[in-house]
């Protein structure tokens, strides 16, 4: 029943950011950003109603359809930047990738969230306040308030992990990660922090 209700809710959103788009309520980047957000932070607290066989297969799922939409220009909002990228299908796959090394749902909520709040959150501001101080890593334009919000995001969401989880985490290493990846999200272009960004963290929370 829930995964239905799932299906539903992400189709919901994909349908009105899509229409909202095509009568040019929105722009391209924030039609995508708006999903990245909305989508990803739905997706973060799956383990908290799902199980992990459905979790899985919603996201092989999941990366088809966007695969899918890509080629046959379905839902054409959350393709619509000029640049080459392929964040869609990256966000779709860490989603089985983060599922299949961990089945903490504390870890898997956190790490989601680093890919949709901190890069969603980080692509706003960077898109509406960073233009003035930008700067360019293999040909692609960051900005210095879109990597220092990414960082901040970041860090709030490991304090949020540390807190909820019990699994207490030192202001070092909470530091030290959300350094880790905004230096990642710099780097990791066309769009592969998606699957990046998610994977180290969980691999760090696996791990420490």
């Amino acid at each position: 029943m829930y995964i239905i209700l799932v299906l539903i809710a992400i189709f919901t959103i994909l349908i009105v950011n899509e229409l909202l788009w095509r009568k040019k309520n929105t722009h391209g980047e924030f039609s995508r950003k708006f999903v990245h957000l909305s989508v990803g932070s739905f997706v973060a607290f799956w383990p908290f109603f799902l199980s992990w066989r459905d979790i899985k297969l919603l996201a092989v799922l999941m990366f088809f359809v966007v695969i899918a939409s890509k080629y046959l220009k379905i839902f054409q909002a959350i393709h619509s930047v000029q640049r080459a990228t392929w964040g869609e299908a990256s966000f779709a796959l860490s989603l089985l990738v983060i599922a299949l090394i961990t089945n903490n749902k504390w870890i898997y909520a956190t790490a989601i969230l680093q890919m949709s709040l901190s890069d969603g959150m980080a692509a706003l501001v960077g898109v509406r306040y960073g233009k003035k101080y930008s700067y360019l890593i293999f040909n692609h334009t960051k900005s210095i308030i879109g990597t220092l919000t990414f960082f901040i995001v970041s860090f709030a969401i490991l304090l949020g992990y540390s807190h909820f989880s019990g699994d207490h985490l030192s202001f070092v290493f909470i530091t030290l990660t959300s350094l880790i990846a905004s230096a990642l999200e710099n780097i990791a272009v066309f769009g592969l922090d998606n699957i990046v960004v998610p994977l180290v963290i969980a691999i760090l929370l696996i791990n420490h």
